[in-house]
């Protein structure tokens, strides 16, 4: 059996906002409306549909896989947009990223208080 992620929803306080900020960083467009959500797809088929949500939003954790390559890039425009970074989930090592499994990662907050990250190796894949 082949079990793969279709889309899942993300909560946001302005949809809009939120999935223009994730496309920019990630340099990905934003999808046409879908009803009341505004979907992102990465280059897998995945969409992260954003949907408004009123009141209190409980972050949620999101990791992108990316190559080399992308993730200068994609670091670059964190840097460039003043976002604080961090090495780890906690947010205890500002500043630095990890090199966790021989690859780089790199978390920082979405306008919503998701925390974002990137990776260029799954974890637990050695290195």
């Amino acid at each position: 059996m082949t079990v793969q992620l279709n889309h899942t929803i993300v909560a946001a306080r302005d949809k809009r906002v939120s999935a223009r900020f994730l496309a920019d960083i990630l340099g990905l467009d934003v999808s046409p409306p879908y009803g009341p959500f505004l979907p992102v797809e990465i280059p897998n088929g995945v969409t992260l549909d954003y949907m408004d949500s009123p009141g209190a939003i409980t972050p949620q954790h999101y990791a992108f896989l990316v190559s080399e390559d992308e993730f200068d890039q994609i670091f670059a425009r964190i840097q460039e947009a003043g976002l604080t970074y961090w090495a780890d989930p906690f947010h205890s090592r500002p500043g630095e990223i990890n090199h966790h499994d021989g690859g780089r990662g790199a978390y920082f907050d979405d306008p919503d208080g998701h925390r974002l990250e990137i990776i260029t190796r799954p974890y637990g894949s050695g290195g």
